[in-house]
């Protein structure tokens, strides 16, 4: 009995070591599913990046956790979001678990990357390299789609970023970096939105020298609200810029963030946002349910959906009606 257990004890311990083994070579070769250190995304982001339907979102600068804004949206446009969108400053980590819940809960996980205190020249150069391989390891570890734009708006003088502190080679270079790092460290879960700002009187640079260039981009994603400096028309705040895009680009469109101001035309334009984006051909709209000053400026917007009941009418019936809703599959 005694040989017999010592050989059962040393055969438990041998299958033990195996096993270690086993998962010590899988940690350093992965089996094809690792490059370098970081863990290859589980999740495959290909049969999202051409939606058949038209999705609608929700953006502001609160968490991925803080789902406040997801149960508002749902209540003032009559349906939940597909899409949530929220903003990370560049050298935050990525919230995981933030991201696995909203994903759960029906919405697309989409990230505003800004980088306000990191030169994208020195991002090109490779000095954030240490940031973005652990970004890149985060993301990939997530089970799961992300929806990333990195820098948007870079177009914008208002921005740290933008045309008067970086040009336009210092953004694709950097662009194209954080791509070129994220594809080596193997993560495949990640849908890359270039978001400009809409071309108007304010922004009046030229987009082409912006764009990273189709192997780097998935979706365009256009900024523009309906205001008093933008304007009230979709023909006048997005049209112009669409076919810029159009000479240079052919990758779907998605209104990255939009939004209408507080007026008395307030109805009137988000009939025109609906029915213009539709025309177009967007794949989605997200909508920016908040009260904030003007970008660049002092004066305080209420861009809600519940700003009064013509307003919200107005929203629920022609998102419905220009087909606005598409549910992204999460299985």
């Amino acid at each position: 009995m005694a040989t017999s257990r010592s050989r059962l004890m040393v055969a438990a311990i041998l299958m033990v070591a195996v096993s270690l083994l086993v998962d010590a070579c899988g940690a350093g070769s992965g089996g094809g599913a690792k490059t370098g250190s970081a863990t290859a995304a589980r999740y495959q982001v290909s049969p999202l990046l051409k939606p058949s339907g038209r999705a609608l979102g929700v953006v502001d600068a609160k968490t991925p956790w803080q789902y406040g804004i997801v149960e508002t949206f749902t209540e003032e446009a009559g349906r939940a979001p597909d899409i949530r969108e929220y903003y990370s400053s560049w050298g935050d980590d990525f919230d995981a678990e933030g991201n696995a819940f909203l994903w759960q809960h029906g919405q697309l996980p989409m990230m505003a990357l800004v980088p306000t205190d990191a030169p994208l020249a020195d991002t090109a150069k490779g000095e954030d390299d240490a940031y973005i391989r652990k970004l890149a390891d985060q993301i990939a570890a997530y089970d799961g789609p992300l929806a990333l734009s990195f820098a948007g708006e870079m177009n914008g003088p208002w921005n740290s970023w933008g045309p008067e502190h970086a040009k336009p080679a210092d953004f694709v270079a950097a662009w194209r970096h954080v791509h070129d790092v994220f594809s080596a460290r193997g993560v495949t879960n990640v849908i890359w939105v270039w978001t400009p700002h809409v071309v108007d009187s304010g922004t009046p640079a030229k987009l082409r020298p912006y764009y990273p260039g189709d192997a780097y981009v998935d979706w365009v994603g256009l900024i523009g609200y309906y205001g008093p400096i933008d304007g009230g028309a979709f023909s006048s705040l997005f049209t112009p810029t669409l076919h810029r895009i159009a000479d240079f680009s052919s990758k779907p469109v998605l209104i990255a963030e939009t939004g209408v101001a507080e007026s008395d035309q307030k109805e009137a334009h988000i009939r025109d946002l609906f029915q213009g984006a539709a025309k177009a051909g967007v794949i989605g709209l997200v909508w920016y349910d908040q009260r904030k000053d003007w970008p660049g400026g002092k004066q305080l917007m209420d861009w809600r959906i519940s700003t009064s009941q013509g307003a919200r009418a107005a929203f629920q019936v022609e998102s419905a009606r220009s087909s606005f809703g598409h549910s992204f599959k999460n299985g």
